[in-house]
C-alpha cells in the first residue's frame, strides 16, 4: 500500500452530516431542520426556481448568465403552493447559505426521490472559501410537482488540499435582501 493510499485510508475524507451542518444556515432563519441533517451530509431545500429565457455566454475572458424568468408556485386543490414543472432544464436556488471551510471542497448530489421521479440535479464543485446560496441545474425528464422548501439535494464536504480560496464572481451570492439571479459579472 502506497503512502498516499495509507494516508487516505486513515482519515475521514467525507465529513459527517453534523459536521457539515456547522457550515450551513437557512437564509433568514436561525437553524436547520433536524430532518435536513443526514448521516453524511445536509439536505438543501428549494428557495426559488428559474427558467432560462435567453442565451448566456462562456468566453475566454469572461462569462454572462443569460436572462432567467422566476417561476412562481401555483396552488393545488388544497391551496398548497407547488412548482409544476414540465420536462426541461431549470435553475434552482437553494434556501441555505453555505460556507465551504478551508481544507474542504463541497459537492451537491440529488436526493434519491428526485432521481426516482425522472429528474436529476447537477452542480459545479464548491471551492474552499465560497460562501453564498448557490444554484443547481434541475433536469426534469418527467413532469414533477415540487413544494417550495422541499429537500431536493444533499450537500457533502470532503477534505481537500488546495492553494488559495475561492474569490470568484459568485462569492456571497444571494446572502442579502437581493433575490435576483446572479449574472456572475
Amino acid at each position: 500500500m502506497s503512502l498516499t493510499t495509507t494516508t487516505v485510508a486513515n482519515q475521514n475524507v467525507f465529513q459527517s452530516g453534523a459536521s457539515v451542518a456547522r457550515h450551513l444556515r437557512p437564509h433568514g432563519d436561525d437553524s436547520l431542520g433536524d430532518d435536513q441533517i443526514q448521516p453524511n451530509g445536509v439536505d438543501l431545500t428549494v428557495d426559488a426556481v428559474f427558467e432560462p429565457v435567453e442565451p448566456g455566454r462562456l468566453d475566454t475572458d469572461g462569462k454572462r448568465v443569460g436572462e432567467r424568468r422566476r417561476i412562481e408556485p401555483d396552488g393545488d386543490s388544497e391551496g398548497e403552493l407547488l412548482y409544476w414543472l414540465e420536462p426541461g432544464g431549470y435553475v434552482v436556488r437553494y434556501g441555505e447559505v453555505i460556507a465551504v471551510p478551508e481544507g474542504h471542497v463541497g459537492f451537491v448530489l440529488p436526493r434519491s426521490t428526485l432521481l426516482r421521479n425522472g429528474c436529476t440535479l447537477e452542480t459545479a464543485v464548491w471551492d474552499a472559501g465560497y460562501e453564498g446560496r448557490g444554484e443547481g441545474l434541475l433536469q426534469v425528464h418527467h413532469p414533477i410537482e415540487i413544494r417550495p422548501g422541499a429537500r431536493i439535494g444533499q450537500f457533502l464536504l470532503s477534505s481537500a488540499d488546495h492553494e488559495g480560496t475561492y474569490t470568484g464572481a459568485y462569492d456571497g451570492e444571494h446572502t442579502g435582501g437581493d433575490d435576483a439571479p446572479t449574472d456572475g459579472e
